[in-house]
Formats: C-alpha cells, structure tokens, sequence
C-alpha cells in the first residue's frame, strides 16, 4: 500500500488511462522500455477495448525489483487522462497513492478523495500553446505525460531521450516535437511538485540478458526456426500479430538471395476452415505449416482437425486464448479452451497440446510443435493466451542450437520406398503405433489413398468394425505415447508441504508470487506447473501424494480440473481457484482461494483428503477488485 511518507523505490505500481486510438500505444510503450533499460524489472499489461476507437483503455506497468511478473490491480499511481474512465480510475487508486489529471478542466468534487494526492497539470492548455493541429496536441498530450513521470518517478532522462532518438531518427520534426512535449511536462512536474515521488526508480542490473518481447513475435520467430514456410490463418483477434509476425521475418530472412524470390508462401483465407484445410494440404505435401487462431477459429476448424487426426497428417495449430465466443470481451485473456483443443472434432479424438508460459516457451515450444506433429502425424496446439501473445514480457534472450536437428519422423525416401515389396500408409511395423508415410512426387511405389477414419490398416475404405477398431485402436496407442516426447511438469518443492497447486500457461506469475507469500505466513505449497497434454506420468505422482491440491485457471468451468479428474481420476482431492473476469491473473486471486479453504479445513479439523466428491458444487465467491467480476474457489 502506497503511503505518502513510505519508500516504495521499484516496487510499486501505476496504470494510464486514456481514449482508444488517440495514439498512447507509443507513449506507454516509451514508459515500459525506459524503465526496462534502467536494468530494473518490469512488466506491462495493455488493457484495449475491441471496437476501433473511442472506448477507455489503459496501460498497467508494474515494477517490481523481486522480479514479479504477474499483474497486480493494486496501483499506487494513475494518471487518468479519459473523462469516461477518470471516476474509475481515481477510485482504483491505493489510500495514500497518487492522481495525475489534466487540469485544463476542473476535477468534478465528487470525484475528490482526502487520502490520495491530485497532482493536476493543464496537459491539454500546454499543448495548444505549444503545438499546432488537433491531431499532433492529441499526440503531444500523451508524450507530455511521459514527462510528468519522468520527473515524479525519476525515469532517466538520458534513458528517455535515446528512446525518442531510435524512434524517430529519420524524421527530425517529429524528434524535435517529442523533446519538446517531454521537457515540457517534466519540467512542470519539477516546478510544482515534490519530485521524486517516494514512488521512484532507481537503477538496477537486472535486465542484462534480457528482452522485452511478446508471446506472438516469440512463436513466430519460433515457426521461422522450425523450418515453416507455409501459413494460413483468417485475421483474429489476438492471433493476427503472430502472423504479421512471421510475414515480416519471412520477408526478411525467406527470399532467394539472388532472385529476391520469396520462399515462403502466406495465405489469407477465407475463413478458418480453409485455412487449416491448407496448412493439412501443405504438410500432406512434405511442407511445415501451420496456423494461428483463438477459441472461435478452433471451433470452425473441428472437422478437418479431426480429418487431420484420422488421416495422420501433421499441422500446428497456435490458439491465442481470449474470452469468448465473439463481440464484447475479444480482447480480453482467459484459458477457455483447455477442453476444446484437448478432444477437438467428431469421433474419439485426443489431441497434443502445449502450453508456454512465457515468451521464451513460445519461441522454444513452437520448435517442439513442428517436431511432435511430424513425428506422431497428427494435429499439435500450442495454447497461448492474450496475455502472453500481445504484452511485453522481459524475458531472457532467446537461445538456439545451430547443431539442431529438425525431426521430420517416420517419411521414407525414395530408396527406402523401393526396398519395400509393397507400401501401405497406415501400417505399424515398428509396434509404436506410428505408421511410416511417403510425400508425393518422391517414388510411384509410394502414392496412396489419403482417407479419414473410415479406412482398414491397408489405406483401403471399410466400414467393417474389426478393421476400424484395428485403425482408431493403433492411433490412440501413438497418442499415448507421445507423453514420453512431451514437455515434462516443472515441480517445485518446500519443505513440510501437503498440500499442492497446479496451474499452466500464464497463470506461472501469478501462483510463484502468491506460493512465496503463503510460504512468508508458515503455509508451505508445492507447485506443479503442466507443460503438455496428455498428461505425463509425475502428474499422477504429483496429485497422489498430496492430501489436497488446488487447481488454479483461468475459465469458469475448471476445465483444467476436469482433465485432471478425466485423465488421472484425482477429483477427490482437487479444489478449483478460477478467475475468469478477462484481466490477467494476479496474486491476489490465488490466495483470496486458496486461504480461505484452508482456514475453514483448519477450523473443521477435516484432514485435507477427507471431502472430495461430497462437496462437488460448492462455489465461494472471492472478494472482487474494481472492473473485475468473477474470481472463484470450490471443490466442483
């Protein structure tokens, strides 16, 4: 909690409100990436509306010198700069923390608040003065705010100004304009208030071998690694990035150096159907394709997903999580399609999915995608969500092997096809359930028919039960056996612990920092965090040995739980912490589910294995934090 009187040097949090496209992305951005080269750790949240313009978003940036990256709805400062947001706003601020407004208009009173600080500075006034047009005083008034926090939260101004140099070295009246709009509201702040803020940066030397980075450039720069030269997707909120992504890295470093031909082929379709039809047709021709999607574009892919898990034919599929299923909460992040993508498609059909937690895991798992689907032919998702995919994440600089090897799997060349006396395509010689396949074009002995389920272990149509079951049998045997190729949990142990968390993906942040401060109050936890489905055998481990495990994600439905219980049948020893309301999750939310139930079985004298199935439906609501709506904790 922020005080007047209390040192709070890199370790605080503040959030700016302004109106959608009124060009603050770039303003924000200068913000995160000077603090970010003062060597201390930072992270950002960009919270946007999914209309074009006009609607409140704000940018969260949280420095935190224990290097915490999780967001927290805790903020010490907010500089609220949108008259449709600014009572919001004001009241999200911590007692004793700080109000930056635009004082060219008064401060309604009933906004007015005794244990907070109103810093106002005639932001709009100065610009018109000192600039000229509606649309360049709109852009200025952002950058003039970057002054203010300059000056309040002693940003280096050196920092700052070589920022502004990068960004705008070829357009010297755009610098010059951006120098000004800077010195002008730093040095107002300087003259009007008591600068630093006890809010204040200091240099640190933790960002040496790191980048800031966001989860869909990441994965991109992964598929260009791993050798993909074929994508097609339909735009999508938040998948498109990822592909503007990997366009741009294909323009670069995918052309004929001597013809300037590209070596890449890109193509919008029509819809997400169609763009997974021909990423299966470009892998089924000997290509790395994949696609980048969210929740709705899964759903409209279903039936060639499930074709592609029929026929065996590879593809990867990145799913950038959002809310859904359509208009309203687009841009905001969840874990919503655990059990979409885990059965996707009619039939009996289980999936490979991965689930990074970072940028790094993007980059790295995107590799290992290309890798399982070729090897085990079939469909590979690489869950993502918005906020991974779309902020800015310090990360430790990515890393690569030149002696790395692709694995392509079971394809045979054209003298292996000829030492055959006959090829069938869905044969199993080796006993590993993966039957070898050939790429059209390398030898006549090798074409086949390519047929979904309704195929014998010759490649022949059937719809006899005993040859099927031969068929389906075998592949489900290959997907069971991919777990030895998967990902394994990462585990962290503590002394004395009996009870566990489990979490995947993005909520990694949020269940360290919250497992930290359980540990600070006596409760020990040891954490799991699932890397891959289905799921590896120290799950099972995990979930056995301790008296209670919670279960925390981001979906209403505990979808997460319900695969753990599906899977490994542990439901009577698994309580579910879920928050669903769209924003990033926090620490908070962990333990607002987890210290409560474990105080109520304290005060019950319940031993923590002891109720499972009989309190399935139980839901408790936790305490909300402003904007936000629905963060849970229950046994069902």
């Amino acid at each position: 909690m922020a005080g007047r009187g209390l040192d709070r040097t890199n370790d605080f949090a503040f959030k700016i409100g302004t109106v959608n496209g009124t060009g603050s992305a770039s303003a924000n951005g200068l913000i995160m990436q000077s603090i970010f080269r003062m060597g201390i750790p930072v992270s950002g949240k960009n919270i946007f509306p999914s209309n074009i313009q006009g609607l409140p978003t704000w940018y969260e940036i949280r420095v935190s010198r224990d290097a915490h990256t999780a967001r927290t709805p805790h903020f010490d400062l907010v500089v609220t700069l949108n008259p449709a947001s600014e009572q919001r706003d004001i009241a999200e601020v911590q007692p004793g923390g700080y109000v930056v407004h635009d004082s060219s208009w008064p401060l309604e009173e009933d906004r007015r608040r005794d244990d907070v600080t109103f810093l106002g500075v005639p932001m709009g006034q100065m610009c018109v003065e000192a600039f000229e047009g509606a649309r360049e005083r709109i852009l200025m008034r952002n950058i003039l705010y970057v002054g203010i926090l300059t000056a309040l939260l002693d940003i280096e101004t050196d920092v700052v100004k070589g920022l502004l140099r990068e960004m705008f070295e070829h357009k010297p009246k755009l610098l010059d304009s951006n120098y000004l709009a800077v010195k002008m509201g730093y040095d107002y702040a300087k003259e009007h208030f008591d600068c630093p803020l006890p809010l204040r940066l200091a240099r640190m030397d933790a960002n040496a071998d790191c980048v800031l980075m966001d989860g869909n450039t990441a994965a991109a720069l992964g598929c260009v690694y791993a050798g993909a030269t074929v994508a097609a997707w339909y735009p999508i909120t938040p998948a498109t990035s990822l592909m503007d992504r990997f366009t741009a890295f294909c323009e670069r470093y995918r052309k004929d150096p001597e013809s300037g031909k590209n070596l890449f082929c890109v193509l919008q379709a029509e819809d997400e159907l169609a763009a997974i039809g021909m990423v299966l047709g470009a892998t089924w021709a000997g290509a790395r394709a994949f696609t980048p999607t969210s929740g709705p574009g899964i759903s409209l892919m279903s039936e060639f997903i499930g074709f592609g898990y029929y026929a065996e034919i590879p593809a990867v599929i990145f799913d950038v999580q959002r809310t859904g299923p359509s208009t309203g909460m687009p841009t905001r992040t969840q874990q919503c399609d655990l059990l979409l993508c885990a059965y996707a498609s009619h039939g009996d059909t289980k999936h490979i999915l991965l689930f990074p937690k970072d940028p790094n895991e993007c980059f790295e798992m995107a590799v290992t995608a290309f890798d399982l689907a070729e090897r085990f032919q079939t469909p590979v998702f690489v869950l993502s969500d918005l906020d991974i995919g779309m902020n800015d994440w310090a990360c430790r600089r990515l890393e690569w092997d030149d002696a790395y090897v692709h694995d392509r799997g079971k394809v045979l060349s054209a003298e292996e096809i000829r030492s055959l006396d006959a090829f069938y395509r869905y044969v199993d010689p080796d006993g590993d359930g993966i039957a070898a396949r050939t790429l059209p074009g390398v030898d006549p002995k090798g074409a086949y028919f390519t047929r979904g389920s309704g195929h014998t272990r010759l490649g022949r149509y059937t719809e006899d039960a005993s040859e099927y079951l031969e068929v389906v049998d075998r592949i489900a045997r290959k997907i069971e056996g991919s777990v030895r190729n998967l990902p394994e949990p990462e585990v962290v142990e503590r002394r004395g612990a009996r009870v566990g968390i489990v979490a995947l993906g993005s909520s990694d942040g949020a269940v360290r920092e919250a497992i930290e401060s359980l540990a600070e109050q006596g409760v020990p936890l040891d954490y799991m965090r699932i890397r891959a489905f289905p799921f590896h055998e120290s799950v099972d481990r995990f979930l056995a040995e301790h008296e209670l495990v919670f279960v925390v994600e981001q979906n209403r439905d505990a979808q997460l739980r319900s695969l753990l219980s599906l899977e490994t049948g542990a439901n009577r020893r698994l309580v579910s912490v879920r928050y669903y309301g769209g924003q990033p999750l926090s620490a908070h939310h962990v333990l607002e589910g987890v210290l409560p139930e474990l105080e109520r079985r304290a005060v019950d004298g319940e031993g923590a294995g002891e109720r499972g199935a009989r309190e399935a439906g139980r839901d408790t609501a936790a305490p909300e934090d402003a904007g936000a709506s629905s963060s849970r904790v229950g046994a069902g």
